[in-house]
């Protein structure tokens, strides 16, 4: 049989060499993940029933085409009685369906591997939104981001590809074995030596082509973190005339990316021609002993051409099953490290909701709170802030200000005490009550790639465009607005990177004067603003922050010099409080800040 008449070797869809062989990941529970894996399967039965009836009609189809083809070929030595017309045009229906087969194979694949993945993926991104703050506090952001994107990715590939590629490898290597153990048991047991020599290959190969390819993705890695340090930091780079170290560094580990890159392709490169050698010696085998067995009257003509095609079938899913068997344990990791976040605890979102009248005075009564047991950040902490005035909160860094303010939203959980909003214990509040009464504006601005309308809007979709303009108004963002092309409707690029950091944090105050909240929280909200707009957005919140109760974190003590109560925090304990007179009066801790920052005493 010519070369290009054979059935052609399949390959995983967008894999390559390297690729299939790259590091393995090991499930801890394989049994546990896969039991969870075929509950989504369970969700898609028919689209599965109907998959596996296809890759069984295909395999079928490809067994069995090699059989008509030896009849093809014995009619034609005469060896066999029969019509060749009917049996070619037999042979090329069923070459027909074969490959019409493995089209449907791909796309009922595709569409069963994307039904799973987007039911996974919901039910992530679902279970993201609803961990509470202290998971993602003690968490790599980039970790879970990598189980929504990579770990997801490699269980759909997998459904896609490798696992109807290991149920027809199964099926093939059983119904080929047979049907030759049927037409000749002694030329099957020689054809199995080349399978030996194919396994064996395999192992050999992969070994070196994982062990290559997984020091050069740590490589890769390392030298993209190279190039993005350079980037964000090129400011500091440059300025301590580090040019030369950076590149001779870079070119280091391009270097050594270059050597790993060139053995993984080697070693992967050859594995195709060694394939084909063992190939062709098998051929050899089967065409010299096949010739002897034809001539002493044990098969015929025909069953050598059949035996040819069969020795290719039966390695080529050996072959397939090994490369498979790294991705599914690659997909089984993933699909465990995805599960592990779906079964964390989300937030308790039950309670009552919180009483709105015009009192908001806020008590926190001996609370005690650590991040780490044992390591208390808050204690005994006793703070009234009565409603409609404004408490601000300094001390030093470390000192618990931005703890408090975590408390009283909720995104941790007091140890012990308990926080009061006029009289009604926010542990019994749900979570999205209490915060729709709070507004909150963060040093860390965060905005997202949105317009700055719906960004407005983010804290309040019902406010109607008079209180956007004057949500703008208050906090001097007319002149921004004014040079931007498009006003309201202006995209932001990357959440905010076309604007300056200080525009940027303006905005974030406009969006919380739209909120038009009971309680607001400002924490370190003109850090990133010049003194001229500094005092513009001071008067401003005058303006929003009278008769609402206000929390200000600051450590600009001017921002803060007509609050009418501040709180001056040590160690996480109150130590000392009054106004702003009267703290100076004290000559304490509060006298101290104020005359480092104000009289040039040394720090």
């Amino acid at each position: 049989m010519a070369e290009d008449q054979k059935i052609p070797e399949q390959k995983l869809p967008g894999m390559n060499r390297a690729a299939r062989f790259a590091a393995v990941e090991y499930a801890d529970d394989i049994g546990g993940t896969l039991k969870r894996i075929f509950a989504y399967f369970a969700k898609e039965k028919l689209l599965v029933i109907s998959m596996l009836a296809i890759v069984l009609f295909g395999t079928l189809c490809g067994i069995y085409s090699p059989s008509l083809q030896s009849k093809a070929i014995d009619i034609i030595a005469g060896t066999q009685t029969g019509s060749l017309p009917i049996t070619l045009s037999l042979m090329l229906a069923v070459y027909l369906l074969y490959s019409g087969s493995h089209l449907l194979q791909g796309l009922f694949s595709a569409k069963l591997s994307q039904r799973i993945v987007k039911r996974m993926r919901e039910e992530l991104f679902g279970k993201i939104v609803d961990l509470p703050v202290g998971y993602l506090d003690t968490h790599s952001h980039g970790d879970v981001m990598s189980r929504m994107t990579n770990d997801i990715e490699n269980i759909s590939n997998t459904v896609s590809s490798a696992l109807p590629s290991l149920f027809s490898g199964v099926l093939t290597i059983i119904g080929t074995a047979s049907i030759m153990l049927w037409y000749c048991w002694q030329l099957a047991l020689l054809s199995c030596a080349t399978v030996l020599l194919t396994v064996l290959a395999t192992k050999f190969l992969s070994k070196r082509v994982r062990k290559f390819s997984r020091k050069r993705q740590q490589l890769l890695g390392q030298l993209n973190g190279t190039v993005e340090e350079m980037i964000s930091g090129y400011r500091t780079v440059v300025a301590y005339n580090h040019q030369d170290m950076t590149t001779e560094e870079f070119c280091a580990t391009s270097d050594d990316l270059t050597k790993a890159g060139i053995r993984t392709d080697i070693f992967s490169g050859v594995m195709g021609p060694v394939m084909n050698c063992i190939g062709n010696i098998g051929f050899v085998i089967v065409a010299a002993f096949g010739g002897y067995f034809a001539i002493h009257g044990l098969i015929s003509v025909g069953v050598i051409s059949a035996f040819i095609v069969y020795a290719k079938q039966f390695s080529r899913p050996i072959n397939e099953i090994a490369q498979v068997y790294g991705q599914l344990q690659t997909a089984i990791a993933g699909a465990e490290r995805v599960f592990a976040l779906l079964d964390e605890s989300g937030e308790d979102m039950k309670g009552q909701a919180l009483v709105e009248d015009e009192d908001a005075t806020v008590y926190f009564e001996n609370v005690n709170f650590s991040y780490v047991p044992g390591h208390p950040v808050i204690r005994d902490f006793n703070l009234t802030v009565p409603s409609g005035k404004k408490v601000a909160l300094v001390g030093s860094t470390g000192s618990g200000k931005t703890t408090v303010v975590n408390l009283l939203m909720r995104y941790y959980d007091i140890d012990s005490g308990v926080i009061h909003i006029d009289g009604q214990n926010i542990a019994e509040v749900a979570r999205d009550s209490l915060r729709k009464n709070v507004a909150i504006v963060l040093q860390d601005t965060v905005l997202f790639s949105d317009t700055i309308r719906n960004n407005l809007l983010y804290a309040n979709e019902t406010a109607t465009q008079a209180q956007l303009d004057e949500a703008v108004r208050m906090s001097c963002c007319e002149a921004m607005l004014k040079m931007l092309p498009d006003g309201y409707d202006t995209i932001l690029t990357a959440a905010g990177a076309n604007l300056s950091q200080g525009q940027r944090q303006l905005l974030a105050i406009a969006r919380a004067f739209v909120a038009d909240p009971r309680i607001l929280i400002l924490d370190e909200a003109t850090s990133n603003v010049d003194t001229r707009t500094e005092k513009a957005i001071q008067s401003a919140m005058q303006r929003i922050m009278k008769d609402r109760t206000s929390i200000v974190i600051a450590h600009r003590l001017s921002t803060i010099r007509d609050a009418d109560i501040i709180v001056v925090m040590d160690q996480g304990q109150i130590v000392e409080q009054g106004n702003h007179e009267a703290l100076l009066a004290q000559k304490g801790k509060y006298y101290d800040l104020y005359m480092t920052q104000f009289a040039g005493f040394a720090t």
